[in-house]
């Protein structure tokens, strides 16, 4: 990725989301802790209670892994890997960097690891 504008725009993108993302962690852990404290004594309370608590802990297990997908792309920034596919080596599509600047794989390699799973 050749272009340092956009390679500057990309970067301060990434930033900008990882600090979003910290925040709504620090928001859904806070959340989840007044969940519990509002542990009621009925059981569909309860029930209701534990479903959403599941829903918050899965969310921010998705937030958690795009904070380390971020981290691992301004690692990427830093030594001027970023923008290859790490499995093929190939420039990824800026088009898809700017749909997703975290992304680690061309779309050839992710549809086949995707397709592998």
């Amino acid at each position: 990725m050749a272009d340092k504008k956009r390679l500057t725009q990309l970067k301060k993108t990434l930033e900008a989301r990882r600090a979003e993302l910290l925040r709504s962690l620090a928001e859904t852990q806070q959340t989840s802790r007044t969940v519990q404290q509002t542990y009621g004594i009925d059981e569909g309370d309860r029930a209701n209670i534990s479903h959403d608590k599941d829903i918050l802990l899965r969310l921010s297990a998705h937030e958690r892994t795009i904070v380390e997908g971020i981290d691992a792309a301004l690692a990427r920034i830093r030594d001027g890997s970023y923008g290859e596919c790490l499995n093929c080596g190939q420039e990824i599509n800026a088009k898809r960097l700017e749909a997703l600047p975290w992304s680690r794989y061309c779309i050839t390699c992710q549809e086949l690891i995707e397709e592998a799973r």
